[in-house]
């Protein structure tokens, strides 16, 4: 059996723009669904959403056969979680809430076997190695695995030129929510503030040869990224299409049957 390439990381290497969407409806049918929409990528989401480990699982099996390539963010940057994320299969993981070198260089290591770091040796128990079918892959499942690493505090951002340039951070992501949240402007991630200091912070990523990311529902903010070097960007997320697109429906519907009372003289 042929080593699993990641057609993401492959992407990022080129410099292709990665278009993404948030699932975070934790359903693997769902995800699939989102699969056939023609993203480059899903962030199947352990920090905000309820999915675990199985749940996790059934997505990345349900996607296994599209184009779209899944994402997985852990719920923290635990070596414990990240091992048990790979073992199933994710090749691609976001990491929140990296603040310090120090935390940049463990994660890393979390994806590493020894003697490059400390991920467990269980390929014998795991679907990411198919059971021991893909040959060597103790040895070459790192060339295959992509770290992201998300900058989202002011204490990230001061210390971003050191996180970006760990030998194994594939690319860092920028979370507008809990960073504007870090900079006294809770609610407000669109800020022309947090959007400059995000902007910044893409340009300095990108010198370092690295790929930068960002959420951007907003299609004014996410043309505003890309232009200043973004290479990953997630444009919405499943609850937000899902809410949106069933209020409005919903709407469309009350709105006619009040005209309609309304023109019948209210019987």
């Amino acid at each position: 059996m042929n080593p699993i390439e990641n057609c993401f990381k492959r992407e990022l290497t080129r410099g292709a723009v990665q278009f993404g969407l948030w699932a975070a409806l934790s359903d693997a049918y769902v995800t699939e669904v989102l699969a056939t929409a023609g993203f480059d990528w899903l962030l199947i989401d352990n920090e905000h959403a309820p999915n675990d480990i199985r749940s996790t699982l059934a997505q990345l099996q349900a996607v296994a056969g599209y184009r779209s390539q899944a994402v997985v963010r852990p719920v923290k940057s635990d070596a414990a979680i990240i091992k048990q994320l790979l073992d199933i299969g994710a090749q691609t993981l976001l990491l929140p809430m990296i603040n310090t070198e120090e935390e940049a260089r463990e994660a890393v290591a979390a994806t590493r076997y020894p003697p490059d770091g400390v991920r467990g040796v269980g390929s014998a128990l795991a679907r990411a190695s198919r059971w021991n079918r893909i040959p060597d892959y103790l040895g070459t499942a790192a060339r295959d695995l992509c770290v992201l690493v998300q900058v989202e505090t002011v204490v990230g951002l001061d210390n971003l030129q050191a996180i970006a340039s760990v030998e194994g951070v594939d690319g860092v992501f920028f979370g507008p929510a809990d960073l504007s949240a870090s900079m006294g402007l809770l609610g407000k991630p669109g800020a022309p503030k947090v959007r400059e200091v995000i902007r910044d912070g893409i340009g300095a990523v990108r010198k370092l040869g690295k790929a930068a990311g960002v959420l951007a529902p907003d299609r004014a903010f996410a043309d505003e990224y890309i232009a200043a070097g973004a290479t990953f960007v997630a444009v919405g997320t499943d609850t937000g299409l899902l809410s949106t697109a069933a209020g409005q429906l919903a709407a469309s519907y009350k709105s006619s049957a009040a005209a309609m009372k309304t023109e019948s003289g209210g019987y």
